[in-house]
Protein backbone atom coordinates (compact mmCIF):
# COMPACT_ATOMS: atom_id res chain seq x y z
CA UNK A 1 0.00 0.00 0.00
CA UNK A 2 2.92 2.94 0.88
CA UNK A 3 4.73 1.47 -2.33
CA UNK A 4 1.61 1.95 -4.70
CA UNK A 5 0.85 5.21 -2.95
CA UNK A 6 4.88 5.89 -3.99
CA UNK A 7 4.89 5.40 -7.54
CA UNK A 8 1.02 7.08 -8.19
CA UNK A 9 2.63 10.21 -6.35
CA UNK A 10 5.67 9.65 -8.42
CA UNK A 11 4.26 8.65 -11.75
CA UNK A 12 1.58 11.48 -11.67
CA UNK A 13 4.34 14.00 -11.52
CA UNK A 14 6.83 12.20 -13.83
CA UNK A 15 5.04 14.63 -16.58
CA UNK A 16 6.32 18.06 -15.13
CA UNK A 17 9.91 16.97 -13.68
CA UNK A 18 13.06 17.67 -15.91
CA UNK A 19 14.54 13.90 -17.05
CA UNK A 20 17.11 14.35 -14.54
CA UNK A 21 15.16 14.77 -11.32
CA UNK A 22 12.99 11.30 -12.61
CA UNK A 23 16.39 9.45 -12.77
CA UNK A 24 16.73 10.59 -9.02
CA UNK A 25 13.38 9.65 -8.14
CA UNK A 26 13.48 6.10 -9.34
CA UNK A 27 17.30 5.65 -8.14
CA UNK A 28 15.76 6.64 -4.54
CA UNK A 29 12.74 4.22 -5.26
CA UNK A 30 14.91 1.58 -6.18
CA UNK A 31 17.85 2.19 -2.86
CA UNK A 32 14.21 2.02 -1.18
CA UNK A 33 12.95 -1.49 -1.91
CA UNK A 34 16.64 -2.94 -2.02
CA UNK A 35 16.84 -2.21 2.11
CA UNK A 36 14.98 -5.03 3.30
CA UNK A 37 17.41 -7.60 1.59
CA UNK A 38 20.10 -5.82 3.01
CA UNK A 39 22.43 -7.91 4.93
CA UNK A 40 22.06 -5.81 8.55
CA UNK A 41 24.99 -7.31 11.22
CA UNK A 42 23.21 -9.24 13.91
CA UNK A 43 24.90 -7.88 17.01
CA UNK A 44 23.23 -4.40 15.73
CA UNK A 45 19.45 -5.98 15.57
CA UNK A 46 17.30 -5.69 18.77
CA UNK A 47 14.73 -8.10 18.99
CA UNK A 48 12.11 -6.13 17.50
CA UNK A 49 14.16 -5.80 14.38
CA UNK A 50 15.24 -9.21 14.34
CA UNK A 51 11.45 -10.44 14.27
CA UNK A 52 10.37 -8.34 11.82
CA UNK A 53 13.30 -9.60 9.65
CA UNK A 54 11.70 -12.89 10.55
CA UNK A 55 8.57 -12.11 9.74
CA UNK A 56 9.81 -10.60 6.41
CA UNK A 57 11.12 -14.01 5.36
CA UNK A 58 8.15 -16.12 6.86
CA UNK A 59 5.92 -13.24 4.32
CA UNK A 60 8.13 -13.83 1.01
CA UNK A 61 8.09 -17.83 1.76
CA UNK A 62 4.01 -17.90 2.13
CA UNK A 63 4.25 -16.09 -1.17
CA UNK A 64 6.06 -17.71 -3.01
CA UNK A 65 4.49 -21.89 -3.52
CA UNK A 66 7.53 -22.90 -5.08
CA UNK A 67 9.91 -21.93 -1.79
CA UNK A 68 7.40 -23.75 0.11
CA UNK A 69 8.11 -26.68 -1.80
CA UNK A 70 12.04 -26.51 -0.02
CA UNK A 71 12.32 -27.44 4.18
CA UNK A 72 15.21 -25.38 3.88
CA UNK A 73 13.45 -22.13 3.53
CA UNK A 74 11.35 -22.99 5.95
CA UNK A 75 14.01 -23.80 8.24
CA UNK A 76 15.62 -20.30 7.37
CA UNK A 77 12.39 -18.68 8.63
CA UNK A 78 12.34 -20.81 12.03
CA UNK A 79 15.35 -20.30 12.95
CA UNK A 80 15.09 -16.23 12.59
CA UNK A 81 11.75 -16.36 14.39
CA UNK A 82 13.87 -18.68 17.19
CA UNK A 83 16.91 -16.66 17.40
CA UNK A 84 14.16 -13.50 18.95
CA UNK A 85 13.44 -15.72 21.96
CA UNK A 86 17.28 -16.37 22.05
CA UNK A 87 18.66 -13.53 21.92
CA UNK A 88 16.29 -11.64 25.08
CA UNK A 89 14.04 -14.61 26.33
CA UNK A 90 12.60 -12.71 28.83
CA UNK A 91 11.74 -9.87 26.52
CA UNK A 92 8.54 -8.82 25.14
CA UNK A 93 8.92 -10.27 21.73
CA UNK A 94 10.33 -13.65 23.15
CA UNK A 95 6.70 -15.54 22.69
CA UNK A 96 5.97 -13.28 19.62
CA UNK A 97 9.05 -15.60 18.23
CA UNK A 98 8.22 -18.61 19.95
CA UNK A 99 4.72 -18.57 18.49
CA UNK A 100 5.40 -17.55 14.87
CA UNK A 101 8.60 -20.42 14.72
CA UNK A 102 5.87 -22.63 16.15
CA UNK A 103 3.56 -21.95 13.48
CA UNK A 104 5.80 -22.46 10.81
CA UNK A 105 7.36 -26.12 12.25
CA UNK A 106 2.84 -26.98 11.73
CA UNK A 107 2.89 -25.16 8.48
CA UNK A 108 6.28 -27.46 7.51
CA UNK A 109 4.75 -30.75 9.14
CA UNK A 110 1.32 -30.20 6.88
CA UNK A 111 3.61 -30.44 3.62
CA UNK A 112 6.24 -33.02 4.78
CA UNK A 113 4.12 -34.86 6.52
CA UNK A 114 7.05 -36.05 9.62
CA UNK A 115 5.83 -36.41 13.45
CA UNK A 116 8.87 -34.90 13.97
CA UNK A 117 8.13 -31.45 12.57
CA UNK A 118 4.59 -31.56 14.61
CA UNK A 119 5.98 -32.72 17.50
CA UNK A 120 8.72 -29.63 17.46
CA UNK A 121 5.56 -27.22 16.61
CA UNK A 122 3.83 -29.11 20.03
CA UNK A 123 6.76 -28.96 21.96
CA UNK A 124 7.25 -24.86 20.80
CA UNK A 125 3.83 -24.15 22.32
CA UNK A 126 4.21 -25.64 24.94
CA UNK A 127 7.00 -23.35 25.48
CA UNK A 128 5.44 -21.01 25.13
CA UNK A 129 2.55 -22.03 27.67
CA UNK A 130 5.38 -22.66 30.22
CA UNK A 131 7.52 -19.85 29.73
CA UNK A 132 4.68 -16.81 29.27
CA UNK A 133 1.68 -18.39 31.12
CA UNK A 134 0.27 -14.89 31.23
CA UNK A 135 0.97 -14.04 27.49
CA UNK A 136 -1.77 -13.85 24.98
CA UNK A 137 0.31 -15.86 22.79
CA UNK A 138 -0.17 -18.82 25.96
CA UNK A 139 -4.09 -18.91 25.07
CA UNK A 140 -3.37 -19.41 21.55
CA UNK A 141 -0.40 -22.14 21.75
CA UNK A 142 -3.26 -24.23 23.83
CA UNK A 143 -5.53 -23.71 21.32
CA UNK A 144 -3.29 -25.15 18.72
CA UNK A 145 -2.12 -27.75 20.54
CA UNK A 146 -5.61 -29.04 20.95
CA UNK A 147 -5.87 -28.92 17.28
CA UNK A 148 -2.72 -30.95 16.74
CA UNK A 149 -2.73 -33.23 19.21
CA UNK A 150 -6.76 -33.73 19.42
CA UNK A 151 -5.86 -33.73 23.09
CA UNK A 152 -5.77 -30.85 25.89
CA UNK A 153 -2.82 -29.53 26.58
CA UNK A 154 -1.03 -31.12 29.71
CA UNK A 155 -2.34 -34.26 27.97
CA UNK A 156 0.69 -36.82 26.81
CA UNK A 157 1.25 -40.02 25.44
CA UNK A 158 2.62 -42.99 27.63
CA UNK A 159 6.61 -43.74 27.08
CA UNK A 160 9.72 -41.70 27.65
CA UNK A 161 12.90 -41.88 26.98
CA UNK A 162 15.21 -44.95 27.59
CA UNK A 163 12.62 -45.68 30.17
CA UNK A 164 8.95 -46.29 31.49
CA UNK A 165 6.25 -44.21 32.49
CA UNK A 166 4.43 -40.93 30.96
CA UNK A 167 6.02 -37.92 29.11
CA UNK A 168 5.66 -35.63 32.48
CA UNK A 169 5.09 -38.16 34.82
CA UNK A 170 1.89 -38.70 37.20
CA UNK A 171 2.93 -36.29 39.88
CA UNK A 172 0.51 -33.18 40.28
CA UNK A 173 2.21 -30.12 41.82
CA UNK A 174 3.16 -30.61 45.27
CA UNK A 175 2.73 -34.44 45.44
CA UNK A 176 4.85 -36.35 47.90
CA UNK A 177 6.36 -39.18 47.24
CA UNK A 178 6.48 -42.28 49.06
CA UNK A 179 8.85 -41.24 51.59
CA UNK A 180 7.22 -37.92 52.07
CA UNK A 181 9.93 -35.99 50.56
CA UNK A 182 8.16 -33.37 47.63
CA UNK A 183 9.60 -33.74 44.70
CA UNK A 184 11.81 -31.25 42.78
CA UNK A 185 10.43 -29.95 39.22
CA UNK A 186 12.65 -29.52 36.14
CA UNK A 187 11.11 -26.36 34.81
CA UNK A 188 13.74 -25.74 31.96
CA UNK A 189 16.47 -27.22 29.66
CA UNK A 190 18.50 -24.87 27.70
CA UNK A 191 21.52 -24.89 25.64
CA UNK A 192 24.31 -23.01 23.30
CA UNK A 193 26.48 -24.53 20.77
CA UNK A 194 29.16 -24.58 18.41
CA UNK A 195 30.57 -27.27 16.01
CA UNK A 196 32.92 -27.96 18.57
CA UNK A 197 31.37 -27.58 22.22
CA UNK A 198 27.60 -27.39 23.12
CA UNK A 199 26.72 -26.51 26.70
CA UNK A 200 23.18 -28.21 28.25
CA UNK A 201 21.35 -26.68 31.70
CA UNK A 202 18.94 -28.66 33.17
CA UNK A 203 16.86 -26.04 35.90
CA UNK A 204 15.59 -27.98 38.76
CA UNK A 205 13.46 -25.60 41.34
CA UNK A 206 15.29 -27.67 44.49
CA UNK A 207 18.59 -29.30 44.90
CA UNK A 208 18.39 -33.30 43.73
CA UNK A 209 21.36 -36.00 43.46
CA UNK A 210 21.74 -37.38 39.99
CA UNK A 211 23.79 -39.48 39.01
CA UNK A 212 24.90 -39.63 34.70
CA UNK A 213 26.14 -42.79 32.37
CA UNK A 214 27.18 -42.83 29.30
CA UNK A 215 26.13 -45.55 26.49
CA UNK A 216 27.40 -47.15 23.29
CA UNK A 217 25.58 -46.85 20.58
CA UNK A 218 23.66 -50.24 19.81
CA UNK A 219 23.52 -51.22 16.30
CA UNK A 220 20.47 -53.98 17.46
CA UNK A 221 18.11 -51.68 18.26
CA UNK A 222 19.16 -48.79 15.38
CA UNK A 223 20.07 -46.18 18.60
CA UNK A 224 23.12 -43.47 18.37
CA UNK A 225 25.50 -43.19 21.69
CA UNK A 226 23.49 -41.46 24.57
CA UNK A 227 24.28 -39.87 27.28
CA UNK A 228 22.08 -39.84 30.18
CA UNK A 229 21.70 -37.73 33.59
CA UNK A 230 19.42 -39.46 36.09
CA UNK A 231 17.69 -36.76 38.58
CA UNK A 232 16.26 -38.22 42.08
CA UNK A 233 13.17 -37.14 43.75
CA UNK A 234 12.31 -34.68 40.43
CA UNK A 235 9.22 -34.52 38.11
CA UNK A 236 8.68 -32.60 35.00
CA UNK A 237 7.07 -29.79 35.27
CA UNK A 238 3.73 -29.51 33.32
CA UNK A 239 3.93 -28.21 29.78
CA UNK A 240 8.02 -28.22 29.56
CA UNK A 241 9.68 -28.87 26.56
CA UNK A 242 10.34 -32.20 26.02
CA UNK A 243 12.29 -32.87 23.00
CA UNK A 244 15.08 -29.72 22.42
CA UNK A 245 16.44 -29.94 18.89
CA UNK A 246 20.43 -29.08 18.57
CA UNK A 247 21.38 -30.59 15.25
CA UNK A 248 25.01 -29.20 15.72
CA UNK A 249 28.11 -31.51 14.82
CA UNK A 250 28.07 -32.87 18.44
CA UNK A 251 24.37 -33.63 19.53
CA UNK A 252 20.98 -34.72 17.29
CA UNK A 253 18.64 -33.77 19.96
CA UNK A 254 18.44 -33.17 23.79
CA UNK A 255 14.91 -35.73 25.29
CA UNK A 256 13.94 -35.45 28.80
CA UNK A 257 10.78 -37.64 30.44
CA UNK A 258 9.39 -39.12 33.85
CA UNK A 259 11.76 -42.43 33.79
CA UNK A 260 10.16 -42.90 37.32
CA UNK A 261 7.47 -41.93 39.66
CA UNK A 262 9.61 -39.76 41.32
CA UNK A 263 12.87 -39.50 39.02
CA UNK A 264 13.37 -37.85 35.48
CA UNK A 265 15.98 -38.83 32.93
CA UNK A 266 17.40 -36.51 30.37
CA UNK A 267 19.18 -37.58 27.59
CA UNK A 268 21.50 -36.59 24.74
CA UNK A 269 21.67 -38.14 21.48
CA UNK A 270 25.07 -38.07 20.77
CA UNK A 271 26.71 -37.37 17.43
CA UNK A 272 30.11 -37.35 17.60
CA UNK A 273 31.85 -36.12 21.18
CA UNK A 274 35.42 -36.02 22.47
CA UNK A 275 34.85 -35.42 25.64
CA UNK A 276 32.64 -34.30 28.33
CA UNK A 277 31.96 -32.93 31.68
CA UNK A 278 28.85 -32.88 34.09
CA UNK A 279 28.49 -30.64 37.26
CA UNK A 280 25.91 -28.32 38.82
CA UNK A 281 26.01 -25.16 40.56
CA UNK A 282 23.51 -23.16 42.76
CA UNK A 283 20.88 -20.84 43.67
CA UNK A 284 19.05 -21.78 41.69
CA UNK A 285 20.26 -25.65 41.15
CA UNK A 286 20.84 -26.42 37.60
CA UNK A 287 23.13 -29.39 36.10
CA UNK A 288 25.44 -28.14 33.46
CA UNK A 289 26.64 -30.77 30.69
CA UNK A 290 29.40 -29.54 28.58
CA UNK A 291 30.11 -31.59 25.21
CA UNK A 292 33.36 -31.47 23.49
CA UNK A 293 34.23 -32.08 19.76
CA UNK A 294 37.54 -33.09 18.12
CA UNK A 295 39.74 -30.07 18.05
CA UNK A 296 38.09 -28.52 21.01
CA UNK A 297 40.97 -30.20 23.20
CA UNK A 298 43.69 -29.88 21.39
CA UNK A 299 45.11 -27.16 23.32
CA UNK A 300 44.63 -30.28 26.43
CA UNK A 301 46.57 -32.55 24.29
CA UNK A 302 49.27 -29.78 23.52
CA UNK A 303 49.90 -28.26 26.95
CA UNK A 304 53.08 -28.08 28.88
CA UNK A 305 55.72 -30.76 28.97
CA UNK A 306 53.41 -32.59 25.82
CA UNK A 307 56.19 -34.26 23.31
CA UNK A 308 57.37 -32.29 20.27
CA UNK A 309 57.21 -28.79 22.16
CA UNK A 310 59.72 -26.28 21.39
CA UNK A 311 62.16 -26.44 24.63
CA UNK A 312 62.70 -22.38 24.06
CA UNK A 313 59.42 -21.55 25.20
CA UNK A 314 58.66 -21.45 28.52
CA UNK A 315 56.34 -23.74 30.00
CA UNK A 316 52.82 -22.89 30.91
CA UNK A 317 52.62 -20.38 28.23
CA UNK A 318 49.62 -22.13 26.33
CA UNK A 319 49.37 -19.86 23.61
CA UNK A 320 53.04 -19.64 22.86
CA UNK A 321 53.20 -23.27 22.05
CA UNK A 322 50.23 -23.20 19.88
CA UNK A 323 51.46 -20.09 18.32
CA UNK A 324 47.68 -18.85 19.05
CA UNK A 325 46.83 -14.94 18.52
CA UNK A 326 44.34 -13.06 19.84
CA UNK A 327 41.34 -12.25 17.02
CA UNK A 328 38.32 -11.91 19.19
CA UNK A 329 37.49 -10.66 22.93
CA UNK A 330 34.33 -11.35 24.56
CA UNK A 331 33.65 -9.30 27.41
CA UNK A 332 30.90 -9.27 29.66
CA UNK A 333 29.56 -6.72 31.89
CA UNK A 334 28.19 -8.20 35.56
CA UNK A 335 24.93 -8.77 36.09
CA UNK A 336 21.60 -6.81 34.48
CA UNK A 337 18.22 -7.39 34.44
CA UNK A 338 16.75 -8.11 37.69
CA UNK A 339 20.22 -9.08 39.05
CA UNK A 340 21.20 -5.15 39.99
CA UNK A 341 24.76 -6.58 41.62
CA UNK A 342 26.08 -4.66 44.63
CA UNK A 343 24.11 -1.21 45.60
CA UNK A 344 26.29 1.96 45.19
CA UNK A 345 27.16 4.25 48.37
CA UNK A 346 25.13 6.55 46.66
CA UNK A 347 21.32 5.73 46.42
CA UNK A 348 20.10 4.90 42.79
CA UNK A 349 23.70 3.40 41.76
CA UNK A 350 23.65 -0.22 40.87
CA UNK A 351 26.53 -2.24 40.01
CA UNK A 352 24.94 -3.66 36.43
CA UNK A 353 24.30 0.05 35.24
CA UNK A 354 27.97 0.97 36.22
CA UNK A 355 29.56 -2.34 34.71
CA UNK A 356 27.62 -2.51 31.61
CA UNK A 357 28.83 1.70 30.78
CA UNK A 358 32.27 0.78 31.46
CA UNK A 359 31.95 -2.50 28.72
CA UNK A 360 30.76 -0.75 26.50
CA UNK A 361 33.61 1.98 26.62
CA UNK A 362 35.91 -1.02 26.89
CA UNK A 363 34.47 -2.66 23.82
CA UNK A 364 34.78 0.63 21.39
CA UNK A 365 38.27 1.06 22.68
CA UNK A 366 39.25 -2.55 21.41
CA UNK A 367 37.99 -2.14 18.37
CA UNK A 368 39.47 0.82 17.68
CA UNK A 369 42.96 0.71 19.25
CA UNK A 370 43.59 -3.07 19.30
CA UNK A 371 41.82 -3.72 15.96
CA UNK A 372 40.15 -6.79 17.32
CA UNK A 373 36.78 -8.46 16.89
CA UNK A 374 34.74 -7.35 20.41
CA UNK A 375 31.52 -9.51 21.25
CA UNK A 376 29.59 -7.68 24.56
CA UNK A 377 27.77 -10.28 26.94
CA UNK A 378 24.68 -7.99 26.54
CA UNK A 379 24.39 -4.62 25.27
CA UNK A 380 21.23 -3.60 27.03
CA UNK A 381 19.72 -3.95 30.76
CA UNK A 382 19.03 -7.58 30.76
CA UNK A 383 19.49 -10.80 32.77
CA UNK A 384 21.65 -13.31 31.82
CA UNK A 385 22.53 -16.70 33.97
CA UNK A 386 26.39 -17.17 34.67
CA UNK A 387 26.66 -20.19 32.60
CA UNK A 388 25.74 -18.67 29.76
CA UNK A 389 27.41 -16.03 29.78
CA UNK A 390 30.60 -18.72 29.44
CA UNK A 391 28.87 -20.54 27.20
CA UNK A 392 28.40 -17.35 24.85
CA UNK A 393 32.29 -16.90 25.17
CA UNK A 394 32.70 -20.91 24.22
CA UNK A 395 30.23 -20.90 21.20
CA UNK A 396 31.58 -17.94 19.84
CA UNK A 397 35.13 -19.08 19.74
CA UNK A 398 36.68 -16.07 22.13
CA UNK A 399 40.30 -15.86 22.92
CA UNK A 400 39.77 -14.29 25.65
CA UNK A 401 37.13 -13.93 28.17
CA UNK A 402 36.97 -10.70 30.34
CA UNK A 403 34.15 -10.12 33.10
CA UNK A 404 33.55 -6.61 34.47
CA UNK A 405 32.63 -5.85 38.20
CA UNK A 406 32.48 -3.80 40.45
CA UNK A 407 33.73 -4.49 44.35
CA UNK A 408 31.48 -3.96 47.22
CA UNK A 409 32.05 -4.47 50.89
CA UNK A 410 30.03 -3.77 53.93
CA UNK A 411 33.13 -1.79 55.47
CA UNK A 412 32.77 1.61 53.31
CA UNK A 413 36.32 2.33 54.25
CA UNK A 414 37.07 -0.67 51.86
CA UNK A 415 38.79 0.35 48.37
CA UNK A 416 41.25 -0.39 45.64
CA UNK A 417 41.41 -2.83 42.24
CA UNK A 418 41.68 -6.58 42.17
CA UNK A 419 41.28 -8.61 38.89
CA UNK A 420 40.32 -12.89 39.59
CA UNK A 421 41.46 -15.77 37.61
CA UNK A 422 39.34 -18.88 37.95
CA UNK A 423 40.87 -21.18 41.03
CA UNK A 424 40.58 -22.07 44.28
CA UNK A 425 40.15 -19.79 46.95
CA UNK A 426 43.19 -18.56 48.42
CA UNK A 427 41.92 -16.80 51.62
CA UNK A 428 38.48 -15.78 53.16
CA UNK A 429 38.13 -12.28 51.76
CA UNK A 430 38.47 -14.04 48.01
CA UNK A 431 35.49 -16.74 49.21
CA UNK A 432 33.64 -13.56 49.70
CA UNK A 433 33.51 -11.89 46.81
CA UNK A 434 33.23 -15.53 44.71
CA UNK A 435 30.18 -15.36 46.95
CA UNK A 436 28.72 -12.27 46.25
CA UNK A 437 29.36 -12.74 42.89
CA UNK A 438 28.03 -16.25 42.54
CA UNK A 439 24.79 -14.85 44.09
CA UNK A 440 25.18 -18.15 46.48
CA UNK A 441 26.72 -18.61 49.98
CA UNK A 442 29.96 -18.97 51.33
CA UNK A 443 29.27 -22.55 52.40
CA UNK A 444 28.76 -23.04 48.58
CA UNK A 445 32.14 -22.36 48.17
CA UNK A 446 33.48 -25.71 49.39
CA UNK A 447 31.10 -27.82 46.69
CA UNK A 448 32.11 -25.88 43.66
CA UNK A 449 35.78 -26.28 44.59
CA UNK A 450 35.37 -30.33 44.14
CA UNK A 451 34.70 -29.88 40.70
CA UNK A 452 37.72 -27.86 39.85
CA UNK A 453 40.77 -29.70 41.08
CA UNK A 454 40.57 -31.18 37.24
CA UNK A 455 41.73 -27.40 36.56
CA UNK A 456 44.88 -27.45 38.33
CA UNK A 457 47.12 -28.72 35.52
CA UNK A 458 45.06 -27.29 32.94
CA UNK A 459 47.15 -24.72 31.00
CA UNK A 460 44.53 -22.17 30.56
CA UNK A 461 44.79 -21.55 34.40
CA UNK A 462 48.58 -19.98 33.90
CA UNK A 463 47.31 -18.00 30.64
CA UNK A 464 44.70 -16.48 32.91
CA UNK A 465 46.71 -15.73 35.55
CA UNK A 466 49.32 -14.31 33.40
CA UNK A 467 46.70 -11.93 31.84
CA UNK A 468 45.35 -11.27 35.32
CA UNK A 469 48.25 -10.12 36.07
CA UNK A 470 49.29 -7.69 33.37
CA UNK A 471 45.89 -6.17 33.57
CA UNK A 472 46.09 -5.41 37.22
CA UNK A 473 49.38 -4.08 36.82
CA UNK A 474 48.13 -1.99 34.17
CA UNK A 475 45.12 -0.58 36.21
CA UNK A 476 46.99 0.16 39.02
CA UNK A 477 50.10 1.94 37.04
CA UNK A 478 47.51 4.20 34.81
CA UNK A 479 45.48 5.69 37.46
CA UNK A 480 47.79 6.11 39.90
CA UNK A 481 49.01 8.84 37.54
CA UNK A 482 45.84 10.61 38.19
CA UNK A 483 44.60 10.13 41.38
CA UNK A 484 45.35 10.08 44.62
CA UNK A 485 44.43 7.08 47.00
CA UNK A 486 44.55 4.08 44.74
CA UNK A 487 45.29 0.49 46.16
CA UNK A 488 46.90 -2.38 44.70
CA UNK A 489 44.49 -5.38 46.02
CA UNK A 490 46.37 -7.76 43.88
CA UNK A 491 45.88 -10.97 41.44
CA UNK A 492 43.38 -13.34 43.33
CA UNK A 493 41.54 -16.81 42.17
CA UNK A 494 38.56 -18.18 43.26
CA UNK A 495 35.67 -19.69 42.03
CA UNK A 496 33.53 -17.76 40.00
CA UNK A 497 30.91 -19.79 38.27
CA UNK A 498 31.02 -16.91 35.12
CA UNK A 499 34.52 -18.36 34.52
CA UNK A 500 33.89 -22.09 35.10
CA UNK A 501 34.26 -23.90 32.04
CA UNK A 502 35.80 -21.21 29.47
CA UNK A 503 37.89 -22.56 27.07
CA UNK A 504 40.17 -19.51 26.68
CA UNK A 505 41.99 -17.60 29.28
CA UNK A 506 39.29 -15.53 31.34
CA UNK A 507 39.65 -12.98 33.90
CA UNK A 508 37.54 -10.99 36.26
CA UNK A 509 37.75 -7.30 37.21
CA UNK A 510 37.18 -5.71 40.11
CA UNK A 511 37.15 -2.24 38.81
CA UNK A 512 36.67 -0.36 41.95
CA UNK A 513 34.12 -0.10 44.92
CA UNK A 514 31.46 0.68 44.62
CA UNK A 515 30.14 0.82 48.04
CA UNK A 516 33.12 3.22 48.88
CA UNK A 517 31.80 6.79 48.36
CA UNK A 518 34.90 8.12 46.93
CA UNK A 519 35.03 5.62 44.83
CA UNK A 520 31.47 4.93 43.87
CA UNK A 521 31.65 8.41 42.43
CA UNK A 522 34.44 8.01 40.86
CA UNK A 523 32.73 4.81 39.02
CA UNK A 524 29.88 7.37 37.99
CA UNK A 525 32.50 9.91 36.55
CA UNK A 526 33.04 9.07 32.50
CA UNK A 527 36.77 10.07 32.55
CA UNK A 528 37.69 7.41 35.51
CA UNK A 529 35.83 4.98 33.10
CA UNK A 530 37.77 5.66 29.97
CA UNK A 531 40.78 5.55 32.04
CA UNK A 532 40.06 2.00 33.34
CA UNK A 533 39.37 0.56 29.77
CA UNK A 534 42.80 2.65 28.76
CA UNK A 535 44.32 0.50 31.37
CA UNK A 536 42.74 -2.99 30.58
CA UNK A 537 43.63 -2.15 27.16
CA UNK A 538 47.41 -1.93 28.07
CA UNK A 539 46.72 -4.83 29.84
CA UNK A 540 45.50 -7.02 27.14
CA UNK A 541 48.00 -5.20 24.23
CA UNK A 542 51.22 -6.64 26.30
CA UNK A 543 49.83 -9.85 26.87
CA UNK A 544 49.32 -10.19 23.18
CA UNK A 545 52.32 -9.14 22.58
CA UNK A 546 54.02 -11.27 25.37
CA UNK A 547 51.95 -14.70 23.88
CA UNK A 548 53.30 -14.20 19.89
CA UNK A 549 54.28 -11.15 18.90
CA UNK A 550 56.29 -12.30 15.50
CA UNK A 551 52.82 -13.94 14.16
CA UNK A 552 51.01 -10.60 15.13
CA UNK A 553 52.96 -8.41 13.09
CA UNK A 554 52.77 -11.07 9.92
CA UNK A 555 49.59 -11.39 10.22
CA UNK A 556 48.75 -7.73 10.33
CA UNK A 557 51.19 -7.57 7.01
CA UNK A 558 49.42 -10.29 5.48
CA UNK A 559 45.88 -8.29 6.01
CA UNK A 560 47.15 -5.22 4.48
CA UNK A 561 48.33 -7.24 1.47
CA UNK A 562 45.06 -9.05 0.93
CA UNK A 563 46.98 -12.45 1.57
CA UNK A 564 44.66 -15.43 2.79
Amino acid sequence: MVLDTIFNLCFSRCCILTAEKRRRIFGWIGLFLMMPAMPVPAAALDAKERFHLAEACKRRLMENPRKQRFRHNWETCIKQFYAVYQYDPEGMWAAAGLFQAAQLYEGLSQRSGRVKDRREAVDLYRRIMNRFPESAYSKRAAAAIASLTGKKPGSHPAGSPEGPGSGRGDNAPGRSTRNGSRLATVSDIRHWSNPTYTRVVVDVADEVDYNFHLLKMDPDLKKPPRLYVDLSRCRLEKDIVTTIPINDDLLSEVRAGQYQPDSVRVVLDIKSFERYKIFSLKNPFRIVIDVWGEGASTAKQKGPGSSGSDPKIPKGSLARQLALGVSRIVIDPGHGGKDFGAPGYIKGVHEKNIVLDIAKRLAAKVRKKLKLEVILTRHTDRYLTLEERTAIANTRNADLFISIHTNASRDHRAYGLETYFLNLATDDEAILVAARENATSTKNISDLEKILFDLMHNAKVNESRRLAGLVQNALVGEMEKKYTRIRDKGVKQAPFYVLLGAQMPAILVETSFISNPRECRRLMDPVYQERLCDAIIDGIEQYIRETHPVARRDETAAERVGCS
